[in-house]
């Protein structure tokens, strides 16, 4: 198998909190990879690690053959991304804030206008950008991700805030990146019927463990046998992502409360031990 970006037993940690615990991914070339979990799962924290925003505490990650942190500069060379909530020079155009970019990275000056193309902003390319919709700047993030149209694409939240028709021509565009330009995206979204229309595989992280990782169809395979969900929907429907995500998950958290409730019975109980024997030292007092 051909992959552009494997980790292995990738771990953040935070003094007494462990944001991403030892994950091993697997993104194939020229695939889609969405990338699903619940809030603080430590999708954002992954992706990041990916960036070298913010360096690992344990395990390791190669992108495009290349290891970090020795290749970091060529691996940030192939990738473009978006993670959470883009800035930009709000007194500048949309076209002024992606030159910018464009100069640091060494790029020919009709890259600005292919992206605007791409991201659907070419009539609003001459627009400050603090007169842009929410919509419009999430298009403008996509759009500084799409410069000179990188190997790998890393977004995280790209749809968010776009309105239904917005949300549709992203998700298309998205879809077709890997056949436009041999292109590999790693995106997360809290929207699980866009991924599961433009997503090849999936990987699902929850308390910064990658529970399940595999093609759409070994998801529900893997649903069955765990119990999660049956074959089919009354009415003959298939088993969608979200029902099966939040049956995954649900038993996950149940799986970790267990033991937590079990260690509190387990004070309770010492302590009501502890009373009963201050309680008899005291009868024997008397």
């Amino acid at each position: 198998m051909d992959y552009i970006i494997t980790t292995e037993q990738l771990t953040k940690k935070y003094k007494n909190f462990i944001s991403v615990n030892k994950v091993s991914m697997h993104i194939r070339k020229g695939s889609i990879y969405g990338f699903l979990g619940p809030n603080g799962a430590g999708k954002s924290t992954t992706m990041k690690m990916l960036l070298g925003l913010t360096s690992p505490t344990g395990g390791s990650f190669m992108v495009d053959g290349g290891h970090f942190p020795n290749d970091r500069i060529s691996i940030l060379k192939k990738v473009g991304s978006f993670i959470e909530s883009p800035s930009f020079y709000t007194n500048l155009t949309g076209r002024e804030n992606l030159d910018i970019i464009r100069r640091i990275l060494g790029l020919p000056v009709n890259a600005v206008d292919d992206a605007l193309e791409l991201a659907g902003l070419t009539e609003f390319g001459n627009r400050l950008a603090k007169k842009y919709s929410l919509g419009m700047k999430q298009r403008l993030g996509l759009a500084g991700a799409l410069l000179g149209r990188p190997p790998i694409l890393i977004l995280d939240e790209p749809t968010n805030g776009l309105d239904p028709s917005g949300i549709y021509e992203i998700r298309n565009l998205i879809k077709s990146l890997p056949s436009l330009y041999d292109c590999t995206v790693l995106i997360s979204s809290h929207m699980l019927s866009e991924i599961e229309l433009m997503a090849d595989d999936i990987g699902i992280l929850n308390h910064g463990r990658l529970l399940f990782e595999g093609s759409l169809d070994e998801l529900r395979q893997s649903a069955v046998q765990e119990g999660f969900a049956a074959d089919n929907k009354p009415g003959g429907k298939d088993t969608g992502l979200e029902d099966m995500f939040l049956s995954m998950i649900d038993k996950d958290n149940k799986a970790i409360k267990a033991p937590q409730s079990d260690k509190v019975s387990q004070r309770d109980k010492v302590s009501q031990s502890d009373k009963v024997s201050l309680y008899r030292k005291q009868r024997a007092r008397l």
